[in-house]
């Protein structure tokens, strides 16, 4: 019952609302008992959420992404230059469109040091990990031969192939080959389903901005709505 809530909550439905429908619910359905509003809020923001990879060998991108703290008063922010901050939100996504993992935080949150976490406990599901040019660096190279992933990361251009680390291979391979023929190969085109597209339904479902005051529950709301896109998905 919480899990369907959460996804209506995503949806916009305040907690009272939930309360209303449950009761609805109640009369045409055994007469069961309904919890408060205030129950389902408890029980919404302790609820575990979990992304499970669908098969092994998967083709993976990592990108983040910003949610808007509040709609309200967002004119009174940039008329007198006050500044709130935002949410990220860091995702592993497949490229059949499913979310794996996700990391939320504040805007500080780093995306690299959050995709590496997320390839180091998805590891065994994953054969090749796709990843802007952000990602770009020695340590997310390193990780992904220790743990065999196929890297398709976009090269920056002023980097140096000098010396035999795992990047400066890469980096070889990439200058003698062209963007576009690197990218063919690498089928670099599906890092928009894996990630950009993600973002698009999800924000397009429940929108961009979280209603919750505290930091902490305002992350899993976040986290909530990747996790009820996921759930419908599934359902799909």
């Amino acid at each position: 019952m919480i899990r369907f809530l959460a996804i209506l909550y995503s949806k916009g439905f305040e907690y009272r609302a939930l309360q209303g429908i449950m009761r609805g619910l109640s009369r045409h359905f055994y007469d069961f008992p309904v919890i408060s509003f205030s129950q389902i809020r408890r029980r919404m923001l302790k609820l575990p959420l979990t992304f499970n990879a669908k098969s092994d060998d998967l083709i993976v991108g990592i990108d983040g992404t910003g949610m808007k703290v509040s709609n309200r008063g967002e004119w009174m922010r940039q008329a007198w230059g006050i500044r709130r901050g935002w949410i990220k939100v860091v995702i592993l996504g497949d490229s059949e469109g499913n979310i794996v993992d996700v990391r939320v935080g504040n805007e500080d949150l780093d995306e690299r040091k959050s995709g590496r976490g997320m390839l180091r406990k998805n590891s065994k599901n994953i054969k090749k990990a796709m990843m802007d040019g952000l990602h770009d660096c020695e340590d997310t190279f390193n990780l992904c031969n220790k743990l065999k992933i196929e890297p398709a990361i976009k090269i920056r251009e002023n980097a140096s192939e000098k010396g035999l680390s795992p990047r400066a291979n890469e980096v070889r391979k990439y200058k003698r080959k062209g963007y576009k023929r690197w990218a063919k190969e690498k089928e670099y085109g599906k890092r928009w389903i894996c990630t950009e597209g993600i973002f698009s339904a999800v924000k397009r479902i429940f929108g961009e901005n979280v209603r919750s005051h505290k930091i902490r529950n305002s992350y899993k709301e976040a986290k909530i709505k990747f996790w009820a896109y996921q759930q419908i998905k599934n359902i799909r």
